[in-house]
C-alpha cells in the first residue's frame, strides 16, 4: 500500500513539481552513485525547508523513500494522515523512543530506503548551516549494514533560479571506523566526516554552478 501511494503521489504530482523546483543534478561520481539506488541505503541531507523532503521523492524518482520525520508533522490532522501513507517514521524529539531506530533497520534490512535528515530540525537565521549532525544515522547504518548516500540541495524552491541538488558517493561507515578510538568516538567522528561531506557538497554545487 505504501509503495503504491507513493507512486500515485510521485505521478500525479510530476509535472507540478517541475515548476516548484526546476531541479538541476549533479553528482560527485555519477558512475560510482547516481539517481538510481540499488539495494538498501540510508539517504541523508542538509536540511533547508519543509519542501526538501517532496524534492527526494522526485529526485530518487524510482525508489520509495521512507524518510524519518519529527513527531511535530504527526500532530497535525490531515498531515499525519498523509505520511503515513506515505511509510514516514515517527521520530520523537522529546523522549528516548528508539522504536524509530528499529523500524528504520527493519525496513532496511527488507532492502529498502530509508531517509534521514541528520541536523534534526531546521536551522533559524544567524545559525551557521548545517548543524551539528546528530549520531542516531550512524548507529542506524552500523546496525543495519547499509551504505550512506550523501545529498546536498541548496533550497532553492519556488525561485527564477534553479534548484540544485548534488549527490554524492556511496559512504561505508565501517571503512571509516578506527580500532583505536573508543564506540562513542567513533560515532562522534563519522557523524562529524558525514556533515562535512554535505558541506563539501555544497562547494562542488558553487564550482560547478558558475
Amino acid at each position: 500500500m505504501i509503495k503504491f501511494v507513493n507512486w500515485f503521489v510521485k505521478i500525479t504530482a510530476w509535472p507540478i513539481q517541475k515548476i516548484i523546483f526546476k531541479t538541476k543534478i549533479l553528482y560527485e561520481d555519477k558512475k560510482s552513485q547516481s539517481r538510481k539506488i540499488k539495494g538498501k541505503a540510508i539517504l541523508i541531507s542538509n536540511h533547508t525547508s519543509v519542501y526538501d523532503y517532496a524534492q527526494m521523492l522526485f529526485t530518487f524518482f524510482s525508489r520509495t523513500l521512507r524518510f524519518q520525520m519529527a513527531e511535530v508533522l504527526y500532530q497535525k490532522r490531515g498531515l499525519r494522515g498523509f505520511i503515513k501513507a506515505m511509510g514516514g517514521i515517527k521520530i520523537d524529539r522529546n523522549t528516548h523512543d528508539f522504536s524509530s531506530l528499529y523500524k528504520s533497520k527493519n525496513i532496511l534490512d527488507k532492502g529498502g530506503v530509508v531517509g534521514v535528515y541528520p541536523e534534526g530540525r531546521l536551522p533559524v537565521q544567524g545559525e551557521e548551516s548545517p548543524l551539528k549532525f546528530k549520531e542516531g544515522v550512524v548507529l542506524l547504518a552500523l546496525k543495519s549494514g547499509a551504505d550512506i548516500i550523501p545529498v546536498y540541495t541548496d533550497g532553492n524552491y519556488f525561485g527564477k533560479g534553479r534548484n540544485y541538488v548534488v549527490i554524492g558517493k556511496k559512504i561505508d561507515v565501517f571503512s571509516l571506523l578506527d580500532d583505536n578510538k573508543t564506540e562513542k568516538e567513533n560515532i562522534m567522528f563519522i557523524s562529524e566526516y558525514l556533515r562535512s561531506k554535505i558541506i563539501e557538497l555544497g562547494k562542488i554545487k558553487d564550482e560547478r554552478k558558475r
